[in-house]
């Protein structure tokens, strides 16, 4: 990665070697392995079923249209989900300890529209480095133009409505992802500081695997369903909104929320705090009590715990958050957090309309 960009070592970098010490010695004590347990694999195979299930059920229309309909959202919303909770881990490297089933499960992430190279690239080496760092992280590219999230960026006169139109562009966070994203950020020069240059196969990767996700949710359901384009097009765009929405919400409720800091760099383009410390300005938590989020969000409400640990599978987040939590406050660390789902969308809303009126 050619980025300039370094932190600098403080005192309280000692945080993360007493965080990963207390951590370690968590997992020692009870015997149990980092990686995915007997609930996470019921989990997986769960969200697999499902899957199968209603793209089975909605191409066979046993039901009716309408029924169909909530079926299509249904099945988006599990794409979603089965990226949260399955793909996510895997392509971290936390779901086995064996690389091939890493590796198989990310597969996954092709088939129900994503790129597994582009991710790997935006998501695990800029994003987990360089979060909330403009010019570097490029998930704060929400909608660009559209969408202000910091005072780096020029502000619009739009921006003061954008804490009601960001939802409606979130519904669209999918279909912008399939159909345009992966393209973009393969082709354009950079992804950040990070100059593109790809294996050839990547090339192959990225056009096949498209197809082959065209193919399952436009070709196959236009062919063997008996229905007309436009009642095809309204149950995919309706597949699409409620993944996007699902996607979009998730997302966003773990940096842009109240309290998360965007920092800038330096003159000698450093960040004068130590990488541990900076994940903890710019994250936040949300229901981190809540079992029904963790099963749904696989973990991504732990965005601290998964930020400091991207190798522990997300099933173990609940059990070390505590501890993470401790050891912030003793090292006078702030440890964001909503306790609920709709209060960390409430913060996210106010930080929108705190960023649209340019304060």
């Amino acid at each position: 990665m050619n980025s300039p960009l370094k932190f600098i070592d403080s005192q309280k970098s000692n945080f993360f070697n007493t965080i990963r010490t207390r951590v370690d010695d968590y997992f020692n004590s009870q015997k149990i392995s980092k990686k995915a347990n007997r609930a996470m694999i019921i989990k997986t195979v769960f969200y697999l079923a499902l899957l199968v299930f209603l793209y089975g059920i909605i191409l066979l229309e046993v039901f009716p249209l309408l029924v169909n309909l909530f079926l299509a959202m249904g099945l988006g919303m599990t794409m979603a989900f089965i990226g949260f909770n399955i793909c996510h881990d895997a392509l971290h490297g936390s779901y086995s300890s064996r690389p091939w089933i890493n590796k198989t499960l990310g597969f996954l992430f092709n088939l129900i529209g994503a790129n597994v190279y582009i991710w790997n690239i935006t998501h695990n080496k800029i994003h987990h480095t360089y979060t909330n760092i403009v010019g570097h992280d490029g998930d704060l590219e929400v909608a660009p133009g559209l969408v202000r999230v910091c005072v780096q960026e020029k502000r619009k006169r739009i921006h003061r409505y954008q804490h009601i139109y960001a939802f409606f562009l979130y519904s669209l966070a999918s279909m912008s992802w399939f159909f345009r994203k992966d393209f973009m950020k393969f082709f354009q020069e950079r992804i950040g500081k990070h100059e593109n240059k790809h294996p050839k196969i990547e090339y192959f990767n990225l056009f096949f695997y498209k197809l082959v996700y065209y193919g399952l949710f436009i070709i196959i359901p236009l062919i063997v369903m008996d229905i007309t384009w436009w009642q095809f097009l309204i149950g995919f765009l309706a597949m699409n909104f409620a993944e996007g929405l699902v996607l979009g919400l998730v997302f966003q409720l773990a940096h842009l929320v109240e309290n998360t800091s965007f920092p800038n760099p330096q003159e000698n383009e450093n960040i004068e705090e130590a990488w541990a410390q900076h994940q903890m300005r710019t994250t936040a938590n949300f229901a981190r009590k809540s079992s029904l989020a963790t099963f749904l969000c696989g973990g991504l409400n732990f965005q601290i715990e998964h930020h400091l640990f991207p190798k522990i599978c997300h099933i173990h987040y609940p059990a070390i958050s505590d501890l993470v939590k401790t050891t912030a406050l003793e090292f006078d660390l702030p440890y964001h957090e909503n306790k609920s789902f709709f209060s960390a969308l409430r913060s996210h809303y106010n930080f929108l309309k705190k960023a649209g009126s340019g304060l």
